[in-house]
C-alpha cells in the first residue's frame, strides 16, 4: 500500500506539490509517465480515444526528440503534457543546477507548466527551485503496471482498491508496462466509468 498510495509523511515532504485533487469531486486524473515511444503510446492513445477520455502525459525530453510525431499526436488529440526531465534524471545523483538545466532542456521541447520528478523523489533544493516555475504533480495512486511481479489483473485491482475522489492515477507509457496495459488500461477505465468517475486534466 505504501507504493500504491503514498503515506502522509511522504506528501508532507513536498507540501506545495499536488498529490490529489478535489476530494469532493467524483473525478480522477489519468497520467502516463516516461513516453512517448512507438511501442506503447499509440495503444494508449487509441484506448483513450475509444473511451473518450483525456489524460496527462509526463514525457521525457529525449523521447520527445526522437518521436516528435507522437508528441504532436498527443497534443492533437487534446491531451495534456508535462515535463519528466530530459533523460529521466534521478535527482539524488546530480547537482541541483544540473537537474534544473536538464528539466529546462526538456521543456524546450515539451512546453509545459507541469512537472513530475522521475521515481517520485527530489532533493529539497531541486524541489524549491522547480516549484517556482512549475506546478509539481505527484500522484495519489500508482498502479504498479511496471512491476514484473504483477499481472494485468493485479494492476486493475490496484485501481479498484485505491481510486477515490480526486485521485491522480499513474500508469506508465513504457516497455515495462505495455503488455499489462493492453488489458489493464481498458479494464480500469471501464470500471472507473461504471463507478461514475469523471476524467479530468489539470488546469
Amino acid at each position: 500500500m505504501f507504493i500504491e498510495q503514498p503515506a502522509k509523511w511522504l506528501r508532507w515532504m513536498y507540501p506545495s506539490a499536488t498529490w490529489r485533487m478535489d476530494k469532493k469531486e467524483h473525478s480522477v486524473y489519468l497520467t502516463f509517465d516516461d513516453g512517448p515511444i512507438p511501442e506503447s503510446t499509440p495503444f494508449i492513445l487509441n484506448t483513450l480515444r475509444k473511451f473518450d477520455v483525456k489524460a496527462t502525459f509526463f514525457m521525457v525530453g529525449e523521447n520527445v526528440l526522437r518521436h516528435h510525431d507522437l508528441y504532436n499526436k498527443i497534443i492533437e488529440e487534446g491531451h495534456q503534457v508535462g515535463n519528466h526531465t530530459f533523460n529521466h534524471l534521478g535527482s539524488f545523483k546530480h547537482w541541483t543546477i544540473t537537474y534544473a538545466e536538464n528539466t529546462d532542456q526538456a521543456n524546450d521541447l515539451i512546453h509545459s507548466h507541469l512537472f513530475r520528478p522521475p521515481h517520485g523523489w527530489m532533493r529539497h533544493s531541486v524541489y524549491w527551485w522547480l516549484k517556482k516555475k512549475y506546478k509539481v504533480v505527484m500522484w495519489d495512486l500508482v498502479t504498479r503496471d511496471y512491476s514484473k511481479w504483477l499481472e494485468a489483473d493485479d494492476v486493475v485491482n490496484n485501481v479498484k482498491r485505491f481510486a477515490r475522489n480526486g485521485s491522480i492515477i499513474t500508469f506508465h507509457d513504457s516497455l515495462k508496462s505495455i503488455d499489462k496495459l493492453k488489458t489493464a488500461l481498458p479494464e480500469s477505465i471501464k470500471w472507473l466509468k461504471e463507478q461514475g468517475y469523471e476524467f479530468k486534466t489539470f488546469e
